[in-house]
């Protein structure tokens, strides 16, 4: 999530796409701001071993859904080996559910086997977000970050969404060079100045020209329920009677959508870092929201910025590098100064230009990290002493730009180059947003749209605001006539486990807790930890997860993980003291899932 056409990003242990500075644990979490026991009383178990919260009868799929993927003979799958460790395959399945021997269109599979085939208990699908995150990719990366008991008992199984990654591509532009043209204007994080905002609105109107004309075929049937109809013909295609699912960030919209259409059709279902797909998709009253007024990310990403400036205050400058002062207030400083005026550095190598929305995209893209607090303070405290500093010595300067240079060499290292082969990222997660949702009339609106938006959560109401330009109706024509709207409160045969963390910068907490509320049999497990998902940042939470996955046990109702990382809990480094991390994670065998977001486009994110 957020987006221009900001490059997709997977984040792994080693963060977001910042280097991380000098880290330091901390203090506890402040409560969140919903209920995190929103889940119904435990009752009965049901004949198939899943723990249901209810006594009352479960949903059952509709005829007209079963009809759509019931009628597709269950493919057989080619396994080959790829990638030393995995199995590949590739699927053509229906470009319409409601023409199964119609077109069709090539999905790509990968599976890492059980270790233990023995005690297999079945297939886990992983999906890691974007939209436009590769499925088959977390698969293959699986052994990094999925705990041993899950992999000993489980094939997972990755999908590369329809239109994405290794899956038959949506290509909007018939070249490269067609692309990179139309794209001008979106090389920001998000636009700041009415010259800005038109070349961003033309060039966001010319890629959903491109992709309603000649990208039609594939974005106008790659909607959410799409991919989800296809998740359930894979499953019956790997020999599973009910789906178990992982979903991070987007990916839980993936698990909702099924979950609500298939209610009775999967095992366990786990979505990390939760959208709410009444926001998701909008409704007849919301519709001429943009999108984020209804999700409010930036609103999320503004509070946890909040809590760590807070944070860094109480520390004291033992604990945080941008202590000095009030931070909130220099926080502030910085941002009035490089809205005024971007600072330009310099060394043997080249110029270097931050703006104010390459501030606020890379603070933005910080706050994904685990080590959000002590990322954030530390590029906050190089630019203050660049621009505002009254006491910074030319000595104090020279470190602060070596720093602020060295970070964005660092950032552009891990980025592959732009022009060769088509890179469609931008194309996917917009074909996927702007056929789920509703979105404004006019592209004309986002300007004052997005100015109400930074009043609203100030720095990050923009730049969540002007990533769905593209999805304005009279822009985006193409649709996809069986995208699924809802309801997204069915009473699901097994119960969904909904993990929500309360400084998540991309999917608000509260989105979590209205997730929860929608399903009515639901638990809702809440986390303290930094960053986007909660999944490997504590002992508790992954244990929480692994177990429901494992033997269908949900969390207490009420539980609250606390994130091993924290800020601001170490002293910085001193003379007679070597340079430590933040409070570390107390397991360091596994990393992070590689989660897959929309970073957004900033010289301090390597992405321009």
């Amino acid at each position: 999530m957020p987006s221009s056409a900001s490059r997709l990003v997977i984040t792994a242990i080693t963060g977001v796409v910042l280097a991380a500075g000098a880290a330091v644990p901390a203090a506890a979490a402040s409560p969140p701001t919903g209920n995190p026991a929103s889940a119904v009383p435990a009752a009965s178990l049901p004949s198939i071993g899943v723990p249901s919260l209810s006594a009352k009868k479960s949903a059952t799929t509709s005829a007209k859904e079963r009809k759509r993927v019931d009628s597709v003979k269950t493919p057989k799958l080619g396994w080959y080996k790829c990638y030393e460790t995995a199995e590949c395959a590739t699927v053509r399945l229906p470009l319409d559910y409601d023409k199964p021997k119609g077109a069709t269109t090539e999905i790509a599979v990968l599976r890492v086997k059980a270790r233990d085939q023995k005690r297999k208990i079945g297939s886990l699908f992983l999906n890691p977000g974007g939209p436009g995150g590769s499925g088959t990719s977390i698969a293959l990366n699986a052994p990094y970050f999925l705990s041993d008991s899950v992999l000993d008992r489980f094939d997972i199984v990755g999908v590369d969404p329809r239109g994405i990654a290794n899956s038959e591509n949506v290509k909007c532009f018939k070249s490269t060079k067609a692309q990179t043209q139309a794209y001008a204007g979106l090389n920001v994080a998000f636009p700041y100045g009415k010259t800005q905002e038109n070349a961003y609105i033309k060039s966001a109107k010319a890629v959903a020209k491109a992709c309603s004309t000649t990208g039609k075929k594939i974005a106008g049937a790659m909607s959410t329920a799409e991919v989800v109809r296809d998740m359930d013909v894979l499953r019956r295609a790997v020999g599973d009677k009910k789906l178990t699912y992982l979903g991070f960030s987007y990916g839980t919209a993936i698990g909702q959508y099924y979950a609500n259409m298939f209610p009775d059709r999967f095992r366990a279902l786990v979505v990390d870092g939760v959208i709410d797909p009444v926001s998701w998709t909008g409704t007849s009253k919301t519709k001429n929201q943009i999108q984020d007024e209804r999700m409010h990310s930036a609103d999320g990403a503004y509070k946890a910025l909040r809590e760590i400036l807070k944070r860094c205050d109480k520390a004291g400058e033992k604990y945080c590098s941008f202590a000095a002062g009030d931070p909130v207030k220099n926080f502030e400083t910085i941002a009035q100064k490089l809205r005024a005026k971007p600072l330009v550095i310099t060394d043997e190598y080249g110029t270097y230009t931050i703006t104010y929305a390459d501030f606020v995209g890379g603070i933005l893209g910080s706050l994904y990290d685990m080590y959000a607090g002590d990322i954030v303070a530390d590029l906050s405290s190089q630019l203050w002493t660049l621009l505002a500093a009254p006491a910074a010595t030319s000595a104090d300067k020279a470190v602060a730009k070596k720093a602020v240079i060295e970070r964005i060499k660092d950032a552009r290292s891990r980025k592959p180059a732009r022009d060769f082969p088509y890179y469609n990222d931008f194309e996917a997660f917009s074909g996927v947003m702007c056929t789920d949702g509703l979105h404004p009339k006019d592209a004309a609106s986002w300007p004052a749209a997005t100015a109400k938006a930074d009043k609203r959560a100030p720095y990050f109401g923009r730049a969540w605001a002007w990533g769905s330009v593209q999805c304005a109706r009279n822009s985006w024509t193409v649709r996809d006539e069986d995208s699924y709207t809802g309801p997204f409160n069915r009473r699901t045969a097994a119960p969904v486990l909904v993990v929500g963390s309360y400084w998540d910068p991309a999917t608000n907490y509260e989105e979590a807790v209205s997730s929860a509320k929608l399903l009515p049999n639901s638990r809702l497990l809440a986390s303290t930890n930094w960053g986007h998902t909660a999944y490997g940042t504590s002992a508790c939470a992954t244990t929480a997860i692994d177990t429901y996955l494992l033997k269908a046990t949900l969390p207490a109702k009420g539980k609250v993980c606390q994130g091993e990382v924290q800020p601001f809990t170490e002293p910085l480094e001193s003379p007679d003291k070597p340079e430590e991390m933040s409070t570390m994670r107390a397991d360091q065998s596994k990393q992070l899932p590689p989660v897959a977001d929309q970073i957004p486009t900033s010289v301090l994110n390597g992405t321009r």
